[in-house]
């Protein structure tokens, strides 16, 4: 991915990325620069940030909203069969996003330059 000049808007409390390989900390920039398979579908575009992308205040991190939804679906599910339906999408978004793989970004990134 050719991600040369580019920039990117980051919230100001989300943490440093981390180097590839590394555990996945939030950073967001992965997401930020291009949407993964599921963020193409859900954002309707292959370049710039994925619509999915969500800031979580309260965790100071970024993550990925169809994952937060699923999560969601999951804790609110009624009955075994349903329990087991939200279980098995959230279980298969999270390998079709990659969760818990570590950070796959190669992207260096940049603090501002002050004018």
């Amino acid at each position: 991915m050719a991600t040369r000049g580019r920039i990117v808007w980051i919230e100001p409390d989300a943490p440093a990325k981390p180097p590839p390989g590394a555990p996945c900390n939030g950073c967001g920039v992965c997401c930020l620069l291009a949407p993964c398979p599921v963020g193409i579908v859900l954002s309707r575009r292959w370049r710039g940030p994925c619509a999915a992308l969500r800031w979580v205040g309260a965790e100071r991190r970024y993550r990925c909203g169809a994952l937060l939804a699923a999560e969601a679906a999951a804790r609110s599910a009624r009955g075994p069969l349903a329990r087991a339906i939200t279980r098995g999408y959230r279980w298969l978004l999270g390998r079709w996003i990659a969760a818990g793989r570590g950070c796959d970004c190669d992207a260096t990134v940049e603090p501002p330059h002050d004018p």
